[in-house]
């Protein structure tokens, strides 16, 4: 839900803050005080677009944000911050969470979390794209598992179309690229690469470099032990025999003593013999160089590893056979591709028959709904074309649109042909008070979609929108008092005016500000007749609740 709405220097507001609550939130205030413009603020940011026309005269940006909560969506602490700039040279920037982000994504993300309904914009409803996705979410359940199944084959089939149509172009095509890849394994085979090969010429490299600091420090070290430290310990050992018999103390030290001996005479000879061993060979550094300066020139081209360049070389093997045996591979390809749209078409069926099964449903509640708005005459259908040319999508082979006829004799047309601004908001309101809970957009704006009604399709189209706010936030802006008097937050928008200019200005009503707008709404004056009508419309909105 929205928690918070900033908006500043669009139309005649300067700089405005609402905080928005669950429930029924009701905007309403005199003619030209700014609520259309609380709405076209909350279409910018939802992606829509923006006129320069909009920004507050004399200011160089506009500005819309908002704070949404939105759980279980895996954001931190559930908010969600969006917001959008608009300069007056028509650049704009879009964020968020702080992420930049472009203007369709800022659609894309908002097209998830709010819908907006009024006289001129019911696209969600309008767009036939849509009307297989409300089917399947009314449906729920029954219809969630076959469609990840559906789905799960769907993109193996892609993968596998996908496959099909890289063929490698032509025979000479094929030829060139074949050529690549053999040069490429010739090379690779050539080297005879081993693993950690690199690692191992680098170390014995950096020992042939350092040859002479290396000899010089064994010479040294070897000489030492053997010419002196060998002579100390034997002439220590030596001095302590001699008096070992008076103490058992002399005794556990000549003995450690003669161990370090030993000890000391092994680590002697090991020194003179990696004396011997170590000589320089600058035969054998040229060759680690060149050794290493292929291996190099391996990595620039096939991996940054040794290990890379072997999985590259089992790739280039596969792809190789792959087009030498391309005309088994490709009739292979088509074997699978048949089998998966087999298997598409028969999971297709399925989803078709369930899909009819909840269309009737959603059609036969819709028209119930219809009714009670007062459109008696409106026939409401859900028309469920199959294609049996397996022409598959991502949700199988149906093709939904939502028909609707308003008045007697007159054909069944989609919902985008209905002329109706007032009709157009009876039908989708019908709609998103079928689908309920199965509806997963949490936000629902309304502007004045109660034009051109009043009595008992007034008063059952607020019926109908404080259901919908049971399960939604919903956001309305009305001029009827029965509708107004069923809201759990109403907001009085009114406008300021000085010398200079007009301000727009919100407020949040208590109860009793509330009572005296839902009667000034009903009869212009706030009298005491109004008044305790007012009353009546708010104990009526009780017993709804």
């Amino acid at each position: 839900m929205i928690t918070t709405l900033n908006i500043k220097n669009i139309g005649i507001i300067d700089d405005i803050s609402i905080n928005l609550n669950k429930g029924f939130n009701v905007l309403t205030g005199e003619t030209g005080a700014g609520k259309t413009l609380i709405i076209g603020s909350l279409q910018i940011l939802s992606g829509g677009r923006f006129s320069k026309e909009m920004i507050r005269k004399g200011e160089k940006t506009s500005f819309v944000e908002m704070s949404l909560y939105l759980p279980g969506k895996g954001f931190e602490d559930d908010t969600v911050v969006v917001s959008r700039e608009i300069n007056v040279s028509g650049k704009n920037i879009s964020k968020i969470n702080g992420r930049l982000v472009s203007v369709s994504e800022l659609r894309s993300f908002m097209n998830e979390v709010i819908d907006i309904h009024g006289q001129n914009d019911n696209q969600s409803i309008l767009d036939p794209l849509t009307h297989i996705r409300i089917i399947d979410e009314y449906a729920n359940s029954e219809i969630k598992n076959k469609k990840e199944e559906y789905r799960k084959v769907y993109e193996e089939y892609l993968k596998i179309k996908a496959e099909l149509s890289n063929n490698y172009g032509d025979d000479k095509e094929k030829e060139r690229k074949l050529d690549l890849l053999n040069y490429q394994l010739s090379e690779i085979e050539e080297a005879k690469l081993k693993k950690d090969e690199d690692i191992e010429l680098e170390s014995r490299r950096n020992i042939l470099s350092s040859y002479e600091k290396i000899s010089e420090n064994l010479i040294l070290a070897e000489s030492e032990i053997n010419n002196n430290v060998l002579d100390s310990v034997n002439v220590t050992i030596r001095a302590l025999e001699k008096i070992e018999s008076y103490s058992n103390d002399y005794k556990e030290i000549l003995e450690r003593i003669k161990s370090s001996y030993y000890e000391i005479e092994e680590v002697g000879r090991d020194l003179e013999n990696s004396k011997q061993e170590t000589n320089f060979d600058e035969e054998e550094l040229n060759q680690i160089e060149e050794r290493l300066n292929i291996i190099k020139s391996l990595k620039r081209k096939y991996g940054n590893s040794i290990e890379e360049i072997l999985d590259y070389k089992n790739k280039i093997k596969t792809e190789i056979f792959e087009i030498e045996n391309l005309e088994e591979y490709i009739k292979k390809l088509k074997k699978d591709l048949k089998e998966k749209e087999e298997k598409l078409y028969k999971i297709s069926l399925i989803l078709n028959e369930i899909r009819k099964k909840y269309a009737l449903d959603l059609s036969k509640k819709i028209n119930e709904n219809l009714k009670e708005l007062e459109m008696k005459n409106a026939i409401f259908e859900v028309n469920i074309n199959f294609n049996e040319e397996k022409k598959f999508n991502k949700d199988g082979l149906d093709e939904i649109q939502f028909l609707i006829s308003t008045n007697i004799g007159e054909e069944l047309k989609p919902l985008v042909k209905i002329a109706s601004g007032g009709e157009m908001s009876r039908i989708m309101l019908a709609i998103k008070n079928v689908l309920g809970d199965s509806d997963k957009i949490p936000v629902l704006i309304f502007d004045e979609i109660d034009t051109g009604i009043s009595g008992i399709a007034a008063n059952k189209t607020g019926d109908k929108i404080k259901n919908i706010s049971k399960t939604h936030q919903v956001i309305c802006v009305t001029h009827l008092a029965s509708i107004a008097a069923k809201g759990d937050n109403n907001y009085y928008i009114y406008k300021e005016s000085n010398e200079n200019q007009t301000k727009t200005k919100v407020k949040q009503l208590s109860e009793e500000e509330t009572v005296k707008e839902i009667a000034r709404i009903a009869s212009g004056n706030i009298t005491e007749i109004s008044i305790n009508h007012a009353k009546e419309l708010r104990k009526q909105n009780e017993k709804i609740a």
